[in-house]
């Protein structure tokens, strides 16, 4: 299983939301590039990293600070956030994405997600982001009628690399991963599933890998960045290398 460290990128900071919230964003760190060589030091074999004013804007917005991480790493990258057609999906692929993650379109735009996976073999991921077991869109500012099911069975056959499964309700604010919901997603469907969303320590990483352990892999975020979870550690125990503390 996989550590996903997140990168949330905010006007060209690195941030954490509560639940998606764009005014309850807590600043972590000035410089993204630097903290990506955090993680990438610390062991991590990929970075999770969202445009989260694109998300909303529906266009790049953070594209500054993304080729300064970019050129300060060399694991691969994992991106969304205003990816919504082949020009922007083109471009980050050319700039060194290595996988795109695709939210909003997939709920608007599903031919665009299949026309990319087309394009784009095993680079894109959808991103799954639920409140109260409805797919929200638009930097979760709209919750659709959609299940996270509903959407996910739409790409069983589309080639998506993984499916990235958020509940809103648990990010940013350490509560753990809603392990039912990961479960039933990951039971359903054949696509590779990555959670993401309340991680706040190792011992919610042992819980989740006993549980799911046909998981892909796991976002973390808040909990890295407050000192509650070690990436190092956490790395190397999803790797298998250690038992959690």
């Amino acid at each position: 299983m996989i550590l996903y460290p997140a990168i949330d990128l905010k006007d060209g900071a690195c941030v954490r939301l509560v639940q998606g919230d764009m005014d309850q964003a807590t600043q972590f760190n000035a410089a993204p590039a630097a903290q990506a060589k955090l993680f990438e030091a610390a062991g991590c074999a990929w970075l999770h990293l969202v445009d989260l004013n694109g998300a909303f804007e529906g266009r790049p917005v953070n594209g500054a600070a993304i080729a300064r991480i970019l050129e300060a790493v060399s694991i691969p990258i994992q991106m969304g956030g205003g990816i919504r057609n082949m020009k922007i999906a083109s471009y980050w692929i050319e700039q060194g994405i290595s996988r795109l993650i695709l939210g909003t379109a997939a709920v608007r735009d599903p031919a665009f997600v299949r026309e990319a996976c087309g394009a784009f073999p095993g680079q894109v991921a959808v991103g799954l982001d639920a409140r109260d077991g409805r797919v929200a869109v638009a930097g979760w500012a709209d919750t659709t009628t959609l299940s996270v099911l509903d959407v996910a069975r739409r790409f069983e056959q589309s080639g998506v690399a993984a499916l990235i499964f958020t509940d809103i309700a648990r990010d940013g604010v350490l509560q753990g991963v809603n392990v039912p919901a990961t479960q039933e997603l990951a039971a359903c469907v054949s696509i590779p599933v990555i959670a993401s969303g309340g991680v706040a320590d190792l011992q919610d990483l042992e819980t989740l890998a006993k549980a799911c352990p046909e998981l892909n892999g796991v976002i973390a975020g808040r909990a890295l960045y407050d000192g509650r979870l070690d990436a190092a550690a956490a790395a190397a125990f999803l790797r298998g290398e250690d038992a959690p503390c």
